[in-house]
């Protein structure tokens, strides 16, 4: 064995000595606690008419940790919206408001939830500023939000303290949301429609799927419209080897994401470790609890592409050429929800829709899901996957989209207004 794979193997070693006692340290079941507007802003970006702040003070909220390099920090006007916090505590998270919220005509309001790294501004309101791009070369500096308020939805949106964590604590804050929704606007129900990894927290709060600190489905969800959703699983970040590691390890030049299956990745010819930008629980702590929950194999249907280097080692875990994995086994034992939440199901009285893409064509520097078909992320097959949803009302593959268009382009937007409608 070579001194690099010494290296990388005591890495492997030492990390399962400890993070096994740390996967198994329960979680305190708590009393819900009241939830709190803080704050309310009305000198906004990206053309929403207000955001607020609010804190659940739910003493249950898990912690999730953010990277020290700041990668996952607040930043611009949601920095000054979450009180000037970079890394502000779970239990909070903000609301925008779009024009018309209060007086546009549609009777059901709509509440926009994103996916992972994302936030209301990039994801909904301007997909220009998204730090992992927008799919595209050329990126529109409108989006969804824009659409619906001008077809007179009154539309609402989330943000997360932390975008990649945990889907226990967004599908609380879900529930909150909708319930300040129908407050303020006096509407029964709310429609929902979740990008990507929000598809799994929405699904977590319809399916009650919930610690024991959560509160239950409120039976307030009139449709539920899924864009490029993970509905049986996703497992991009342990198949294609190093690929994923390149684009974390700030060494490789990468520092966009994070989750990666490796806990050590040779970066031009020097290894170096980052636990804490795995999706593991380690004794460094839980950083991407969100990216760990929506683990799925996918092997079996389709196999590992040999020309990624250490594609089989980072996805069974082991040492590689390049790099050291503790396998997505591993991982999805330490808590994916999607077996939960497609066990639960998704009630048979909430309209759920299915919107997917086809072409996997993210521009570099991103590996695009090319082992099956995919949207460049999302496996096709997983998007469309019905399995645990009472009532799909529809279920369409756009073609031409990636997994990135498929938050603003225009056949996606009218597709979504035409189900909402």
């Amino acid at each position: 064995m070579s001194h690099w794979s010494r290296r990388a193997a005591m890495t492997v070693a030492s990390v399962l000595g400890v993070a096994a006692l740390v996967a198994a340290t329960p979680v305190t079941a708590n009393a819900t606690g009241p939830v709190t507007l803080e704050a309310s802003y009305t000198s906004v970006s990206y053309g929403w008419a207000k955001v607020e702040r609010w804190y659940d003070s739910n003493p249950g909220y898990i912690t999730a940790n953010y990277p020290a390099d700041g990668r996952l920090d607040q930043t611009g006007q949601r920095r000054t919206f979450f009180g000037n916090v970079a890394r502000p505590a779970m239990g909070r998270y903000l609301l925008s408001y779009a024009p018309g919220w209060n007086t546009n005509a549609k009777p059901t309001p709509v509440l926009l939830v994103p996916g992972a790294y994302e936030h209301a501004d990039m994801a909904w309101a301007d997909p220009s500023t998204s730090h992992i791009g927008c799919g595209a070369s050329s990126c529109p500096n409108t989006g969804l939000m824009q659409a619906l308020s001008g077809a007179g939805y009154k539309v609402f949106a989330l943000t997360f303290p932390h975008s990649a964590g945990n889907n226990y604590n967004h599908a609380q804050q879900i529930r909150n949301a909708v319930r300040t929704i129908r407050s303020a606007t006096g509407a029964p129900k709310v429609d929902v429609v979740a990008w990507s990894m929000g598809a799994v927290a929405a699904r977590m709060y319809v399916s009650g799927v919930k610690k024991p600190w959560g509160s239950p489905y409120g039976g307030d969800v009139r449709k539920l419209i899924l864009i490029g959703g993970p509905n049986n699983g996703w497992d991009w970040t342990f198949r294609h080897g190093t690929y994923p590691a390149i684009l974390t390890y700030a060494e490789c030049g990468g520092a966009a994401i994070g989750g990666t299956a490796a806990l050590a990745q040779n970066c031009y010819g020097t290894l170096y470790s980052h636990p804490e930008l795995t999706a593991y629980i380690t004794p460094a702590g839980d950083y991407f609890p969100g990216i760990r929950q929506m683990l799925r194999r996918w092997d079996a249907t389709y196999p590992l592409d040999p020309a990624d280097f250490d594609a089989y080692t980072t996805y069974n875990g082991g040492v590689g050429t390049y790099s050291s994995s503790l396998g997505i086994n591993y991982a999805i034992g330490q808590g994916s929800v999607i077996g939960p939440i497609r066990s639960a199901g998704v009630p048979a009285s909430i309209s759920t829709y299915l919107l997917c893409g086809n072409t996997a064509d993210i521009p570099y520097p991103w590996h695009n899901e090319h082992t099956g078909p995919s949207d460049g992320t999302i496996f096709t097959a997983s998007c469309t996957d019905p399995g645990g949803i009472g009532a799909v009302t529809a279920n369409t593959t756009l073609s031409n989209l990636n997994h990135l268009k498929l938050a603003w382009d225009t056949s996606a937007k009218n597709q979504i207004a035409t189900w909402l409608n």
